[in-house]
């Protein structure tokens, strides 16, 4: 019990303290509320204060769960949807890159390590693909078509979301500094051409408010409306979700919360509420902290290596060949990133990268990217696997 309420306490309060911190120290601000989440969590796991038992990974995992959904709401009511329009070409260019680049490094990781038991490899290839384009939906799927054993799925999912979060870290600490020197920067431009101004939110600009101003009495009210709105829209969201299969509730959760996330942006009240896209990156701090302490000793323990590092070749291999492809045809880096990011960690981590990036008007497109990840991840995977095996033999 006091390793829950322990949980509960660093996920729900620590949030609150870096963003205090980052509005007391302009040189934390420059750094972002989200690095120092993920440094914070992550040594609160490796420090062994929380113990990795199967109880404290289901409540840090429940966390995780249940913020995301508030989270996406919250970030897309501020949304100037007309301005996704000019974002589109460059999103549909850089999931194809994405996906290519996934193809890419797991026909170069194959060749590399998977000649020596080229049946286990392939399916392992298949279901990294799956993985990485659709999430633990098309993994499952790609089991069961692939008749893959129990032990090698395990290791899949385990390294791949081992490789993920150190992955999502890199990109969160560095990508965007990293890729600005390789590819253009973000520049939206809205319907008439000019600069719209509500694409490059800064969250560190508050104004003098503490907490970006969440908490001043005047603002309250409106935040518990769109908190209300919200909580309605999960419902529908969920109750929709159920009356599908088990295997789809995930894509067709965040498909309809999105949805009707946008459809409410449309009207302006809800869209000129104040403070929602803070409130709602209050929720990616306390889903960062959920996740970034199950990082713990053990996951490096007891690693078959040859997995591993074709885990992680599929992982950079993607990245490696997305970029190039982004830069010989100028995709901008927020775009690639957010688009890697979608497909590799699924659509659910879009928000948290939008915040790391500083920019909400990633958000849409990036989750849109995710879905179609989902809905094509499984037939990709199936592909790939059987190639592989038939250009083997």
């Amino acid at each position: 019990m006091i390793q829950q309420i322990l949980i509960i306490a660093v996920c729900v309060g620590t949030p609150l303290f870096i963003l205090w911190l980052t509005y007391k120290y302009s040189f934390l601000s420059k750094i972002g509320c989200m690095i120092i989440a993920y440094i914070i969590g992550c040594l609160i796991g490796l420090s062994g204060l929380i113990e990795p038992t199967d109880e404290v990974r289901s409540l840090q995992t429940t966390i995780a769960s249940a913020t995301i959904p508030f989270a996406i709401p919250l970030m897309l009511f501020s949304s100037n949807v007309k301005s996704w329009a000019s974002l589109a070409p460059s999103f549909v260019k850089s999931l194809i890159f994405g996906v290519l680049g996934c193809i890419a490094a797991v026909f170069l990781g194959f060749y590399l390590f998977g000649l020596e038991n080229p049946e286990r490899f392939s399916a392992i290839g298949g279901m990294l693909i799956g993985k990485y384009t659709g999430g633990d939906a098309n993994l499952a799927s790609l089991k069961i078509a692939l008749d893959v054993d129990d032990l090698t799925y395990l290791q899949v999912n385990t390294y791949s979301i081992l490789v993920s979060a150190l992955y999502l870290i890199f990109v969160i600490v560095f990508g965007q500094r990293v890729l600005n020197v390789i590819l253009p920067r973000f520049a939206a431009k809205n319907a008439d051409n000019k600069r719209d101004s509500s694409v490059e939110p800064t969250l560190e600009n508050h104004d003098g408010e503490l907490f970006y101003g969440l908490f001043r009495r005047d603002n309250m009210p409106h935040l518990f409306r769109a908190l209300g709105l919200t909580v309605l829209i999960v419902a529908v969201g969920a109750g929709i979700a159920l009356l599908c299969p088990k295997e789809m509730f995930q894509a067709v959760f965040i498909l309809v919360i999105s949805l009707l996330s946008v459809l409410a942006s449309l009207h302006r009240k809800v869209r000129n509420t104040l403070r929602t896209f803070e409130l709602g990156t209050y929720f990616i701090l306390v889903f960062s902290m959920a996740v970034a302490s199950q990082v713990n000793v053990d996951m490096f323990r007891n690693i078959d290596l040859t997995f591993f590092w074709y885990t992680m070749l599929v992982t950079l291999g993607a990245l490696f060949v997305h970029v190039l492809l982004s830069a010989i045809f100028r995709v901008d880096t927020d775009t690639t990133l957010t688009t890697s990011i979608s497909l590799i960690c699924s659509p659910p981590f879009v928000p948290v990268i939008s915040s790391a990036l500083k920019n909400k008007t990633i958000i849409g497109p990036g989750i849109a990217v995710g879905l179609i990840g989902y809905a094509s991840g499984t037939y990709i995977g199936f592909t790939v696997s059987k190639v592989l095996l038939y250009s083997f033999c």
